[in-house]
């Protein structure tokens, strides 16, 4: 658990002070103590009690402390007791921690035993040797474990074995207690009480003199072949051939050095059992104040971190020293500069500021002072400005005052006021242009220029949009621009010139000015950051919410970063992604207390953020005066190495380490996972995504759990990636393949089970609703047959017998008639008219029964048409008439038979009397339903008739009317290149007898075959 931000704070505050430096406190922003911020850990942050004895870092990022309670694992937020699963070891006490090559990480225990751990699981590393007495462990120069084993020597750990390096015959009976390799591959012993030995074929060879103590506690390779030394009574240096003090700070007192390392910037930290940690470098020693974190703090372990954090191990207590981003300087360096200064850095290094009570202060190194001249320590000083060895400072009431330095530490002074032609006492600006022209900006008489000793005043007369000057800035082409609380004004070429909102700018109330190193000239205003472009002032489409706060002061560096102060931030932003309007992550970065600021908040004043001959950015704040370095800040964050650390499905907890399966029906699934900044974890931001499931990557966000609920089964991965403090994206993501299993109902047997139970009730409902449709159609066949014998029984036995007796009556009076006489061709035509008649009755009744040809197929059928046609039209003989039948031949229902035969028949009669045609061919065709297809060669039909008929004319639509009735569908296509085609179409399962029969099941099957004989039997008149 992290420190609370109450402590944080403190501990902020407290790394200004927690060094002291033997010669004084040394301003130097470079490399200055007060850089470093400091936070602790103890068992109220979640830290398990006693000593720590060690401190590593594995390669995915985790921190690992070895301490009196076992192995803790730190992330940044929270510590985690590592225990062995399986119950194989006991893990308590670490006294040793070390990673190899390969990965792993090496555990020395308190009973003297060794373990290697990896992927959660703890082995053992070498089954062929014991695991116990070893007394020392450490990592060689090319990743090996160097062990020493009491009373058997010094080994190193290659291809899964122990090496012998020298044997306990030739080391002293004192255990090894420290191990190290230097660069050149020589490796060095330190014992408990016999002193220092070198090792090699199998030898060692003892280095005594020189030393301070034969105690060695700790032991550093420094440099190619260079050794560091720390004993109980200070430390020395091997330089290669023998062991001297030189090029070694004196340590204070006689200190036992129990652990020393060297930081990236060439710092020699070292942990002492009495005097706590001491820095030494080429500024002598510094050591940790003990009055501000506990008299007596004995340092066990020192490790650096791969962000350049320097964590520290004591009694039961954790720290980290961490190099901030800022340096700060106010009341606890003993410099007054909280409130609202501006600041100046001069060409030698030298950073002024004025008090806000009052006076003029100086600081370069460990020198600082005061100008008390000139009446300056009784003044406010609201602006200061210099060049060429000058220095101008803006007067609260005592006008414009130069300064010139006449010795070290003293100046000359020189002061101008409104008797000397100033437009005003009080000076809120102060400029020096490029030619040496000095411009006094005032609180309300405008701007006056000093050139040649004398001053020339200009006020909202000459064209200046208000006589209160707050800012001005002198651009590559010569103009002058004066930043005021009514708009903002140029001056070129003699020419006045002045932007409002209406021009561009968010307020007219403009606080500071820059031009960048691409000749762009930004206005801050107290509505946001605005830029002049091509079309005059534009503010920025889509700019974030900072950058339209009040903008106090800009400032750009070395590698295109503008750098602002507002009035609750400071900002860092990428100005190229800033003008094309395109800023993405890492684009714009906010500092705050955890970069070593003190405030956060701006301050009103002529140039309260200022870039100096060495490239750093000072910022005046509302609790300070910081600076930061951003050649120090390119490439140093260290890229995030994101984890899932747990998952969770509902209640139950999974181990994201090995193959996940989640049981089906669960609801929540929750991933935990961590980004592993030690530095400032909070400033971490995650996105994830769930492949199968999200369609693209989440927001950024800080939050550190992603929550699924209700996923179907299936196979999923889910994958997190981190950016770093400062807006970077790792490349590296951490992913977790799973997989939800189903629950019964979901699996593919259920499924598939489902669909073919699913597909057996649509046939079982389509074969019932075939059932059902045949057999009313059966039924409605039979009805019509027996309605249509009985009405030709009726017409044959009385009107067709009628006619034919009145014919016989008519025909004998004929007869007896004279030749000659009159009536005869009256009753002669009667005879005509009765035949005619009697022949169209036996038609009808040929239509109603079943006819001659329907005893015959419809092959034989069809083919009497054209003798039929050929006895009414000699024309019929000379027209290619063809029938073609496929497949087998199936009996047909007797009303169905007939209908087809007539929708047949009078196709073809059509094309043998209207078509013109020289051939007709007539096809037949048995397969799962009939078809039949009569087409012909001759001039075609009309569309209009196709669709609609002609009047008077009942052929097609007789056709399509039969074709209904029996359940067929009848196509006609015609074109009077092409000819005519008509096709009928008739379902199977209406067509055929013997189908019906199918489908209806042998019962149905033996109801119609009953109820046809039954027929024949009665009806024997057809």
């Amino acid at each position: 658990m992290r420190s609370s931000n109450i402590f944080r704070n403190f501990g902020m505050c407290l790394a200004v002070g927690i060094f002291a430096a033997s010669a004084g406190y040394a301003i130097d922003p470079d490399r200055a103590i007060s850089q470093y911020v400091l936070d602790r850990w103890g068992s109220e942050e979640g830290f398990p009690r006693g000593p720590v004895y060690a401190i590593t870092q594995t390669s995915d990022g985790y921190l690992w402390i070895g301490t009196e309670a076992g192995l803790v694992r730190f992330d940044g937020w929270n510590f985690r007791l590592i225990k062995d699963e399986t119950g194989a070891f006991s893990i308590t006490s670490v006294l040793g921690l070390t990673t190899d090559s390969d990965g792993y990480l090496w555990l020395r225990l308190q009973d003297l035993s060794v373990l290697r751990y990896r992927n959660g699981k703890f082995e053992s590393p070498s089954g062929k040797e014991p695991n116990t007495n070893f007394s020392a462990m450490s990592r060689g120069s090319h990743g090996q474990i160097l062990l020493a084993k009491m009373e058997e020597g010094a080994f190193t750990f290659r291809n899964g074995e122990l090496q012998m390096v020298a044997s306990a015959i030739d080391l002293p009976r004192s255990p090894v207690i420290s191990l190290a390799q230097t660069a050149r591959g020589d490796i060095w012993a330190g014992t408990r009480d016999a002193g220092l030995f070198r090792l090699g074929g199998l030898s060692a060879s003892a280095v005594r003199t020189g030393l301070p103590d034969l105690k060695v506690d700790s032991l550093l390779p420094d440099g190619d072949g260079n050794l560091l030394i720390g004993t109980d009574g200070g430390i020395v240096r091997w330089n290669g051939k023998d062991l001297t003090t030189e090029d070694v700070p004196e340590s204070p007192g006689h200190s036992q050095i129990l652990a020393m390392t060297r930081d990236r910037d060439k710092n020699l930290w070292v942990g002492t059992d009495s005097r706590g940690l001491l820095r030494f470098n080429a500024r002598g020693v510094s050591y940790l104040d003990a009055s501000g974190v506990g008299s007596g703090l004995a340092v066990t372990a020192i490790f650096e971190d791969r962000e350049g954090n320097l964590w520290i191990g004591s009694a039961g207590t954790l720290l980290r020293l961490r190099d901030s981003t800022f340096v700060t300087y106010s009341l606890p360096e003993g410099l007054p500069t909280d409130g609202s200064n501006p600041v100046f850095v001069d060409s030698e290094g030298r950073m002024w500021f004025p008090p806000i009570t009052g006076g003029l202060w100086w600081a370069k190194g460990t020198n600082r002072g005061t100008v008390n001249i000139a009446g300056l320590e009784n003044d406010v000083v609201y602006s200061i400005t210099g060049g060429n060895g000058e220095l101008w400072v803006g007067r609260q009431r005592g006008g414009l005052t130069e300064l010139r330095p006449s010795g070290p530490a003293s100046f000359t002074a020189k002061t101008y006021t409104h008797d000397d032609g100033l437009a005003q006492d009080s000076v809120y600006s102060v400029y020096r242009s490029r030619d040496g022209t000095v411009w006094a900006g005032t609180l309300s008489g405008g701007v006056s220029k000093l050139s040649g000793g004398a001053f020339t005043t200009y006020t909202t007369a000459n064209g200046m949009a208000s006589n209160t000057v707050a800012s001005m800035l002198e651009t590559s082409d010569g103009t002058m621009w004066f930043a005021t609380p009514d708009g903002l004004t140029a001056l070129a070429k003699g020419r006045w010139k002045t932007w409002t909102t209406s021009n561009g700018l968010p307020s007219e109330n403009v606080n500071c000015l820059l031009e960048d190193s691409k000749g762009v000239l930004w206005a801050g205003t107290t509505g946001g950051l605005a830029f002049r472009g091509t079309r005059g002032f534009q503010t920025l489409a889509g700019e974030p919410a900072p950058l339209r706060a009040q903008i106090l002061g800009l400032a750009e560096d070395a590698e295109g970063w503008i750098w602002m102060g507002t009035s609750t931030q400071v900002l860092r932003v990428k100005r190229d992604k800033l003008l094309s309007g395109t800023l993405a992550e890492g684009d714009i970065r906010e500092y705050g207390l955890a970069d070593g600021l003190r405030g956060v908040d701006g301050v009103k004043r002529h140039q309260s953020v200022f870039k100096d001959s060495m490239g750093r950015i000072w910022f005046s704040l509302n609790r300070g005066i910081s600076v930061v370095d951003p050649a120090r800040l390119t490439g140093r964050s260290a890229p995030v190495i994101a984890h899932v650390q747990t998952i969770s499905a509902d209640s139950a907890i999974l181990d994201p380490m090995s193959p996940v399966r989640i049981p089906g029906g669960r609801k929540r699934i929750t991933f935990g996972f961590a980004g592993l900044c030690l530095s400032v974890p909070e400033r971490v931001r995650f996105r994830y995504l769930l492949e199968n499931f999200d369609h693209e990557w989440s927001s950024p966000g800080a939050g550190r759990e992603a929550v699924y609920t209700n996923l179907g089964p299936g196979h999923y991965r889910f994958r997190v990636v981190a950016s770093n403090p400062d807006g970077v994206w790792s490349q590296d993501e951490a992913v977790v393949p799973f997989t939800v299993d189903p629950l019964f109902w979901q699996t593919w047997w259920f499924r598939m089970g489902a669909v073919a139970a699913l597909v057996m009730a649509c046939i079982a409902l389509y074969r019932f609703r075939l059932l059902t449709v045949t057999r009313r159609l059966n039924g409605r066949f039979e009805e019509r047959l027996a309605e249509r014998t009985r009405i030709a029984q009726e017409l044959h036995d009385t009107l067709l017998q009628g006619f034919l007796s009145a014919s016989m009556q008519v025909h004998v009076a004929t007869d007896k008639l004279p030749a000659d006489s009159p009536g005869r061709p009256v009753l002669t035509r009667a005879l005509e008219l009765m035949r005619q008649v009697i022949d169209e009755g036996r038609n009808a009744v040929r239509g109603l029964r079943a006819t001659r040809s329907a005893s015959l197929d419809l092959e034989q059928a069809f083919s009497r048409i054209q003798d039929e046609m050929a006895s009414l039209e000699q024309e019929s003989e000379s027209v290619a008439f063809q029938i073609a039948v496929e497949g087998d031949e199936r009996p047909l229902h007797p009303v169905l038979r007939d209908e087809v035969y007539r929708i047949g028949r009078e196709a073809v009669i059509n094309a043998f009397r209207h078509a013109r045609a020289k051939s007709i061919e007539l096809e037949l065709k048995y397969s799962k339903q009939l078809r039949l297809v009569v087409r012909d060669d001759g001039c075609g039909i009309e569309p209009r008739v196709v669709q609609a008929g002609r009047d008077g004319h009942w052929g097609l639509a007789g056709m399509r009317e039969r074709a209904d009735r029996i359940g067929a569908r009848l196509y006609v296509s015609s074109s009077g290149a092409a000819g005519t085609e008509i096709e009928l179409v008739v379902p199977g399962n209406v067509a055929f007898s013997d189908h019906a029969d199918d489908k209806a099941g042998w019962f149905q099957g033996w109801r119609r075959r009953r109820s046809a004989a039954a027929q024949d039997g009665n009806g024997g008149n057809e």
